[in-house]
């Protein structure tokens, strides 16, 4: 684009502003609330975060086409690490960082022609959003849903804070910037109990129909529900020891029990026994190593004995229990019944430390020798050496056995579920303060909900992380008086995981300025549930997760009515340059605010919606921006040399204009743009769409006369289909010969006349022996003798048929011909 489009696109901008284009209606009659992800304020953008504004720009101005009242706001998740580790870089407070970095990316998105409603925008690192964050913490705490227990805890150390379940990728920490290997910590922390929610969020999961499938897959298996039997061994002093199994069939075969490195179990078991040092060192050791190298199936499993015997429910022997590192803590109750015969983990460990080895379960027909096996035999089978069971089949055993243990008080039938509560404690500082008193007198107290917001301190000095709390350190923060007794207290010294700001953002722009509440429930509930949510698919077991169980607690509070927050999701591919992802961190891109001084908005809209369908990755190119900046250059062409016609009935123009068969032709093609555009465009394949509107650019280039009414029609209706992924230029030439003051934003789109998308003739391949030899133009009404004869009069075909035998003419109706000659 030359210099004068890029001004006319300011111009542009500039009247969207005064108009008020994108403002939210405050009673909206046909509701559309499309929502990219809350975005983290990174400074200097690049073209791939431009992609997930675009693909919600242009949903966005497509559904106002419609005839939608749209809620598109914006706003910044500003809390978090990258601000924090930059004011211990820089010598600058975070939030200095993290305000400078909104500006200028916010007139980049500025700059793009972004259609946000900006009088909703927030922020969450300013206190009229993060008091509401506290508010929810004590409300999530009277409900039992917010509670604080010691435990081993995944701590990263390099960001020298604790980590979520969600947060760790492969055992390593999930920020792109760091990548730490995660190890183990026992620390007391905060906890929301999303457990609660475990089967509600799974079920769910089946009503989420526009959301994509290995989305919807990952959550479930991370949910990770598991339907068992909870078997209660004892220790030899009776104590209690209950493990969770999906094997009841396998009882008879426990060989040994085996507890997780990190179970509460494991710190006590061996104490008075010679083994306690030798534990003690293993645990150490064992707490050393990610739960990924723990559990992978290559690793050599190793463990420990214990000095403790178990009681088995069933036969009263002695089991010998070792502390083993393949278990974890988080899975069932932390112990396991091992049974080496049918558990290759089990197998491998007893091999090493010599343990017995029992078969339970034959295959059909075979009888298994515990001395020649070479591994766990996992199949179902046939049961052996399990007293009463013996000849079931192992499939129902599991229910008889089931049944026997829970008749004799021995167990119960329940779930298990492999998500675990939502770690939210942080001990860094550019977070929420979680707004708790610990009173030495009355115990953890909330902070009454009128002293909200609990401010985060300004006058810090020191963010360097030192495995401790930052807010621990500053006097006038953590020094207060309990609200119960008056007394001395303090304040609690961590922070919430940011991702709590993001579970409920959507919400509050709804009614972002209002300081009574977080959001007015009428005001919520008249918006919600997102209609569209774009974003990467990177948050599929995070934030996506988290998002759902605020939605459905905030449901029970009374806030809003719906159990999950969005209808639809699209979750967009990575942009690469040179096969490499685009990163700010890494400062490996294409700038957006370079790219548009060069080239104008409507170019990186345009490539970016062209270069792939929104799921599918993009390798950015020249050659794209090339191809693109020709198109719009066509149009232009186009435009400063022809007038369209912006506003005429289409019945009017069938029957009144539709005078040449060159007019007739056009018509066609008009209106199957217009049935592809809106087509493709509900289904948010962009790409496809602007390739026809492309090559219908073709039929409007062509078209010899410039001067008919028909030809001037299908050019205003262009501009039309055009202006969702092009705006500026759209909205220019709208202006330009509209001759009124109204934006093309204030219109709608055209329908496709019904009776004029396909042509009165059809186009046939002939065929001669499975090769293409030719093609006839037929009347779609034509029967299969007519059309055969036609192809046989052909002059090419006549000739490939010259002194040649035909054995048979094999119609598909509407498809081919194919001609099969003797040889």
């Amino acid at each position: 684009m030359t210099e004068d489009f890029k001004v006319i696109e300011k111009q542009i901008q500039e009247f969207w502003q005064r108009r008020g284009i994108f403002k939210t209606s405050p009673n909206p009659k046909k509701k559309y609330y499309v929502l990219v992800m809350f975005p983290y304020p990174s400074g200097d953008l690049h073209i791939g975060h431009s992609r997930n504004y675009t693909i919600g720009d242009t949903v966005m101005r497509f559904k106002k086409l419609r005839g939608y009242d749209v809620l598109h706001p914006f706003g910044w998740d500003a809390f978090g690490l990258p601000a924090e580790n930059a004011a211990i870089i820089h010598g600058i407070h975070p939030e200095k960082w993290t305000k400078e970095n909104i500006a200028i990316s916010k007139k980049h998105l500025m700059d793009l022609g972004i259609g946000y409603d900006w009088d909703s925008e927030v922020t969450s690192c300013e206190p009229e959003y993060y008091k509401w964050n506290q508010y929810f913490f004590i409300k999530f705490y009277e409900r039992g849903l917010a509670y604080r227990k010691e435990s081993y805890v995944n701590w990263c150390p390099n960001c020298q804070t604790v980590l979520a379940n969600e947060q760790v990728i492969e055992g390593r920490c999930w920020r792109s910037t760091c990548s730490a290997i995660i190890e183990k910590r026992k620390l007391t922390q905060w906890y929301f109990k999303i457990t609660a929610y475990a089967q509600e969020l799974l079920d769910g999961l089946k009503e989420l129909k526009g959301w994509p499938e290995p989305v919807k897959i990952m959550q479930e298996n991370w949910i990770g529900r598991s339907e068992g039997v909870e078997i209660y061994f004892k220790l030899e002093d009776g104590t209690p020891l209950p493990i969770f199994t999906t094997r009841p069939d396998t009882i008879y075969g426990v060989t040994f029990m085996a507890v997780a490195p990190d179970a509460p179990l494991a710190e006590t078991i061996a104490l008075g026994t010679p083994y306690e040092e030798e534990v003690k060192k293993f645990i150490s050791e064992a707490l050393k190593k990610s739960e990924i190298d723990r559990t992978a199936k290559e690793t050599p499993k190793s463990g420990v004995f214990s000095g403790r015997y178990a009681i088995h429910p069933l036969t009263n022997e002695r089991i010998p229990i070792f502390i083993a590192d393949f278990v974890l803590a988080s899975y069932g109750t932390g112990v396991i019944m091992a049974v080496p015969a049918h558990d290759q983990r089990d197998f491998e460990f007893a091999q090493k430390y010599k343990l017995p080895i029992k078969v339970v379960i034959n295959p059909p027909g075979v009888k298994l020798d515990p001395k020649t096996m070479e591994q766990a035999y996992t199949e179902p089978g046939v049961m052996t050496n399990s007293g009463e069971f013996d000849g079931l089949p192992s499939s129902e055993a599991i229910k008889k056995i089931t049944e026997y243990l829970e008749e004799k008080g021995l167990g119960k039938k329940t779930v298990n579920y492999r998500l675990k509560d939502w770690l939210i404690s942080r001990q860094r500082y550019w977070g929420t303060p979680i707004p708790m008193i610990h009173c030495e007198r009355c115990g953890i107290v909330p902070v009454p909900y009128e002293e909200l917001p609990v401010l985060l301190p300004k006058n810090v000095k020191d963010y360097t992380p030192k495995g401790k709390s930052v807010l621990a350190g500053v006097a006038e923060f953590i020094n207060t008086t309990c609200p119960k007794c008056k007394n001395k207290a303090l304040r609690d010294p961590d922070t919430m995981d940011t991702f709590v700001d993001s579970s409920w953002y959507f919400l509050r722009y709804t009614d972002p300025k209002n300081d009574k509440m977080p959001f007015d429930p009428q005001k919520a509930n008249q918006w919600m549930p997102i209609d569209e949510y774009i974003g990467g698919i990177e948050h599929a077991t995070g934030h996506l997760i988290y998002f759902r169980f605020f939605t459905k607690v905030l449901r029970d509070l009374g806030f809003v009515n719906c159990s999950e927050p969005c209808i639809t999701l699209h979750t967009h591919g990575m942009v690469k340059l040179h096969g490499i992802t685009m990163s700010s961190s890494k400062r490996h891109g294409v700038w957006l605010g370079d790219f548009l001084k060069e080239h104008g908005a409507d170019v990186c809209k345009l490539a970016v919606l062209f270069a792939a369908p929104p799921e599918k990755e993009i390798d950015w190119t020249d050659d794209l921006v090339i191809g693109v900046k020709r198109f719009l250059s066509r149009i232009r062409a186009l435009f400063n040399e022809h007038k369209p016609l912006l506003e005429l009935d289409n019945s009017k123009l069938l029957s009144s204009y539709l005078t040449t068969e060159a007019e007739r032709y056009l018509y066609i093609r008009l209106n199957q743009t217009i049935k592809k555009v809106i087509e493709d465009a509900e289904r948010i394949q962009y790409n496809t769409a602007i390739a026809c509107l492309m090559e219908f650019l073709n039929d409007l280039t062509s078209f010899q006369d410039k001067n008919s009414i028909v030809f001037k029609y299908a050019l205003g209706v262009f501009l039309k289909l055009l202006a969702p992924f092009a705006p500026h230029i759209s909205e220019h030439y709208w202006l330009k010969y509209s001759g009124k003051d109204c934006s093309i934003f204030e219109g709608s789109l055209p329908d496709y006349d019904p009776n004029a998308i396909s042509f009165d003739t059809i186009t046939i391949p002939i065929q001669i022996q499975g090769r293409l030899r030719s093609k006839i133009e037929v009347p779609k009404d034509y029967d299969e003798e007519k059309i055969k004869a036609q192809a046989l009069a052909d002059e090419k075909i006549k000739k490939y048929l010259e002194g040649k035998k035909i054995l048979k003419i094999i119609y598909v109706p509407k498809r081919l011909i194919n001609i099969v000659i003797e040889e």
